[in-house]
């Protein structure tokens, strides 16, 4: 590992963003030490970083080590942890197992905080993910062709006050509305599967709004959509996808916008319900 200026170190979970950032940072001359999840983290990650250490999902004090022992001072969290493997896949180390028996809540929230703080403890500092990739970030207004209508912008207003308070408990992010009712809330599956669950019930035009919960810290968890959000909407004859701007990675933005075109879906971006 050659000599730099700045190394930081990667949380790193599923998805693309890991690789994304990676990419990133090595154009800026940063080295990236990753401690990547196995049977989440894409094993491409490790052609792009300039070390990694693999561990399983609540080995917290094996990903410390990795990060100490390398002399990393600042961490980010980037990519996704499927939620459901929590119960099947979880081997804890004593680290682990300390930051657990604290938590009264296993909520989303509840558990960044508690790792933030402990890494915090070590010696490591937190830092934002998306400072690597601003032009992720969704840009306030409607990014596709076809506007929401009326009804459609009603839909939207509930959808985000339901998002909104479904975020204040730190259950999910997601919620799929039609004519002003609630169809599927996001939970432990995902906002993929909420989408296919609700749009099901809708049988057509679902809304599907996705949002920061109030008081989300962004170091650890972005609300993220992408080509896939599309496709999965598309499946279920959805017409519109509703984000929050500013608090939202867009991923293949250009494909995602093409098949929304495409489709007639409208994906709006707003920094408030209309």
């Amino acid at each position: 590992m050659g000599k730099n200026s700045r190394s930081i170190g990667m949380i790193a979970g599923g998805g693309q963003f890991p690789l994304l950032i990676a990419e990133a940072a090595k154009k800026e001359g940063i080295q990236v030490i990753a401690v990547a999840h196995l049977d989440e983290t894409d094993p491409k990650l490790s052609d792009r970083v300039d070390d990694i250490v693999w561990v399983r999902l609540g080995q917290l004090g094996q990903l410390i080590k990795a990060f100490r022992t390398r002399g990393v001072t600042e961490v980010l969290m980037a990519g996704t942890i499927t939620k459901k493997r929590m119960f099947d896949n979880i081997r804890p180390d004593l680290k682990g197992l300390t930051i657990m028996s604290k938590l009264a809540f296993f909520h989303d929230d509840d558990i960044l905080r508690a790792v933030a703080q402990e890494l915090a403890g070590e010696g490591l500092t937190i830092i934002g993910s998306t400072q690597f990739l601003p032009e992720l970030i969704a840009p306030e207004g409607c990014l596709t062709a076809r506007r929401p209508n009326k009804a459609e912008k009603e839909d939207i207003r509930f959808g985000w006050k339901m998002a909104k308070e479904l975020g204040r408990l730190d259950i999910g992010q997601c919620v799929v509305v039609r004519k002003k009712t609630v169809l599927a809330l996001e939970a432990i599956e995902g906002t993929d599967a909420t989408i296919l669950r609700g749009g099901k019930l809708a049988q057509e035009k679902a809304v599907v709004v996705k949002v920061s919960k109030p008081g989300q810290d962004l170091r650890f968890d972005v609300p993220s959509v992408g080509l896939e959000t599309i496709r999965t909407l598309s499946r279920v004859n959805g017409a519109v996808l509703a984000v929050e701007a500013g608090n939202t990675l867009l991923f293949d933005k250009a494909e995602m916008i093409a098949l929304a075109n495409l489709k007639r879906i409208s994906i709006v971006s707003l920094s408030a319900a209309p």
